[in-house]
């Protein structure tokens, strides 16, 4: 009997393989690792993706590319050729197989990605024979409960998964097009444009939020604060005070007033336990706590998971079931020093604090026992916190004394709030916190504090930016995107230049970019259009829909759209451009016209003129820099940022050295191509290049020549 597994990344088939009993040999096709195990008789082979194998592709050349079907990814990516050997190393592999499982991630993708493996490169035929192996952490122990258990392959997830990504297809790739293409319509110019299912929504968001930022008219304020003997600093308890008349008349009556302590109120309360992490809260608090951008926690964390450190992280449960063994895993990860001291104070038995969330394939994050050996310095800290919030989730509640104390000040009603920590509980468990401690002054109710009082004066603040964790929390919340899919929407506005900034700030091209889609296609950024449709794929999973009319449906809505920005081609490319000129300034060019960036259809940019073609001026950016705010002192032009290690230069590579003549003195033979080598100059001075640059790029620097 031959028995395939497909896995999804090599680190799991690697896994898997270790955990089958049996005799295990590593071996290579086209330089793919796969491996094979022989047990009494029978051959398990266990085979890799490297996540996606296949991609949707229009089977035609029509304007609306409604007409998909699945293509091996080489076939449309050249950068992605490498996924040709894993193609083919299935196909090859997998000939004479009786029974195969699917072993990849138990979510939508991970679904998507097996069953697409086995039905294009194995043959449909092999779907009738597959079963599912299901998992929450790549133990030994989990892999071969998983093996030995197996489930039937669920059609429903696998439907949910084709229709998310035709429906992603059918939006990204159409409205993207045709938005690039209003623009050379109108102007004949290229400009790359991007719209997403759920990117666009997103946007949108964040335009709404710069735009209240930009209208926000502050309104001055004032609050009073009573400075007291022994360290007090009581306020007024008006709190906000809008007009100085009122400010005046409280200060008025506290002058030369003492305080009086008219009631002290001591009390204790509970500080629940934290909830144990699915993504979204690792990624706000790895945020919060280290500057990770959702995605690179993700990321991170996915690793931990194939390293079989942690368990499955795109989850949303905040449930820890009996069945993952709480007390096996407190003793492994005790063995070392770093959790130990806070494993011993808990109590006996485990119980954890959970959330209300749930998740059907998944458990909450948490660490599967294994220590690592060694890590980089970023994987140790998300490990570290991912432990250490597991930890605290079975320790006790911490208890927080509370003193709150009214005062009055002449007849103007003052109080203060302090807090202390009468029971770590839980906070010995979890670093991460701080702990109130603050001191409580020796007064008793009578008492009389001398001091004095002031106003100070403030203004009233716009809603503030989203940050990338917050942002996650708002797309859940309004239940735009999935969890596994947030992190990435995010990632590909800053790519798209966007927006900016740790604290999200959207650019002239984002903001006039929703403004256009507005003007002349609501839907196009329809949140409810996008959570009706999220709601949809989910009924998909649940089987109360099938797949082939929501696509039906979804096409329906994008032609409508589409009408819309044809009908207004024109003016949507303009406006468009005009914004997309903006949002590329980067200085003033000798002319007096902009110098503003350009990409080409080759994906190379470069910084020109807006003047073009009455001026032809130019400047090459090296690839992957980045233009700094900050301007060259001897010309005023932007500086630019690029290189490994990253070096700083003038925009202009000819800056200071307008004064030297190009020598031209020929040095020697290009070693490469049997052409002079002379003498030139770059960004950073002299160096040697060959005379038939650009077919021929030969450099050295002049010290090798010497």
């Amino acid at each position: 009997m031959h028995e395939v597994i497909i896995c999804e990344k090599p680190k799991a088939s690697e896994k898997i393989s270790t955990a089958l009993p049996g005799t295990r040999v590593k071996k290579n096709y086209k330089r793919v690792t796969y491996y094979e195990v022989e047990n009494n008789g029978k051959k398990t082979t266990i085979l890799t993706a490297v996540g996606h194998l296949y991609s949707l592709a229009p089977k035609n050349r029509k304007k609306r590319k409604f007409d998909l079907e699945w293509v091996p990814l080489y076939q449309k990516d050249k950068s992605k050729k490498y996924t040709k050997n894993y193609v083919d190393a299935i196909k090859k592999l997998t000939k004479d197989a009786d029974k195969f499982i699917h072993a990849c991630d138990y979510d939508i993708e991970g679904t998507l990605i097996g069953y697409n493996a086995l039905k294009y490169a194995c043959g449909q035929e092999s779907l009738d024979n597959t079963t599912r192996m299901k998992f929450s952490t790549l133990t030994n122990e989990d892999i071969m409960e998983a093996y030995e258990n197996p489930i039937p392959l669920d059609i429903n997830q696998v439907d949910s998964g084709i229709a998310r990504h035709v429906l992603d297809f059918i939006f990204g790739v159409n409205i993207s097009k045709y938005l690039t293409d209003s623009v050379m319509k109108s102007t004949n110019r290229y400009i790359q444009l991007s719209a997403g299912r759920v990117q666009t929504p997103t946007l949108a968001i964040l335009v709404e939020r710069e735009k209240e930022i930009n209208s926000f008219i502050p309104e001055p304020y004032w609050i009073i604060k009573a400075s007291l003997d022994r360290d007090i600093i009581a306020d007024h308890k008006k709190g906000k005070i809008f007009k100085r008349t009122d400010v005046d008349k409280i200060l008025a009556d506290c002058k030369d007033e003492d305080a009086l302590v008219e009631k002290i109120e001591l009390r204790n309360s509970k500080k629940l336990p934290p909830l144990p992490f699915d993504l979204g809260s690792l990624q706000s608090e790895a945020y919060n706590l280290f500057g990770f951008s959702p995605k690179k926690t993700q990321q991170i964390a996915q690793n931990l998971y194939t390293e079989g450190y942690t368990s499955y992280p795109r989850t949303s449960s905040q449930k820890l079931p009996k069945s993952i063994g709480y007390p096996k895993i407190l003793k492994k990860i005790s063995n070392s020093t770093t959790f130990r001291k806070p494993i011993s104070k808990l109590k006996k038995p485990y119980k954890p604090r959970e959330g209300k969330k749930t998740d059907e394939a998944h458990p909450s994050i948490h660490p599967t026992g294994v220590l690592p050996k060694k890590l980089g310095r970023d994987y140790q800290k998300l490990y570290e916190l991912i432990v250490f919030r597991f930890i605290s989730v079975f320790g006790e509640d911490a208890i927080v004394e509370t003193m709150k104390t009214n005062l009055k000040i002449g007849k103007q009603p003052f109080n203060f709030t302090r807090k202390r920590t009468a029971k770590l509980g839980w906070q010995e468990q979890y670093p991460f916190r701080a702990v109130e401690n603050d001191e409580f002054p020796d007064i008793k109710e009578g008492d009389r504090l001398k001091g004095e009082v002031n106003d100070e004066e403030k203004e009233t603040k716009p809603p503030a930016r989203y940050n990338q964790a917050s942002l996650i929390r708002e797309l859940e919340k309004r239940g735009l995107g999935t969890k596994s899919t947030r992190a990435n929407i995010i990632s590909i506005l800053y790519d798209r230049k966007y927006v900016e900034g740790r604290k999200i700030e959207v650019n002239v091209l984002g903001e006039q970019l929703i403004d256009t889609l507005v003007k002349y296609s609501k839907k196009i950024t329809s949140e409810e259009l996008t959570r009706e449709f999220e709601t949809k794929l989910e009924n998909i999973q649940k089987g109360k829909s099938k797949k082939e009319k929501i696509i039906e449906e979804y096409k329906t809505e994008i032609s409508s759209i589409l009408d819309d920005i044809e009908e207004n081609t024109l003016k949507i490319g303009e406006e468009l451009y005009n914004a997309y000129k903006e949002s590329m300034i980067v200085g003033e060019c000798k002319c007096g016209n902009n110098l503003i960036v350009i990409n080409s259809r080759r994906g190379n940019s470069f910084v020109g003129c807006s003047g073009y073609p009455e001026c032809k001026n130019t400047y090459s950016l090296p690839r992957g820099a980045t233009i700094l705010k900050a301007k060259c002192e001897k010309c005023g032009l932007p500086m630019i940022s690029f290189g490994k290690p990253r070096q700083r230069a003038c925009l202009d590579p000819k800056c200071g050295k307008e004064d030297k003549e190009p020598s031209n003195e020929v040095v020697g033979e290009c070693p490469d191509c049997g052409n002079d080598l002379i003498k030139r100059s770059g960004r950073f001075g002299e160096f040697i290049g060959c005379k038939g640059f650009p077919k021929c790029r030969y450099t050295r620097s002049v010290e090798e020549n010497a």
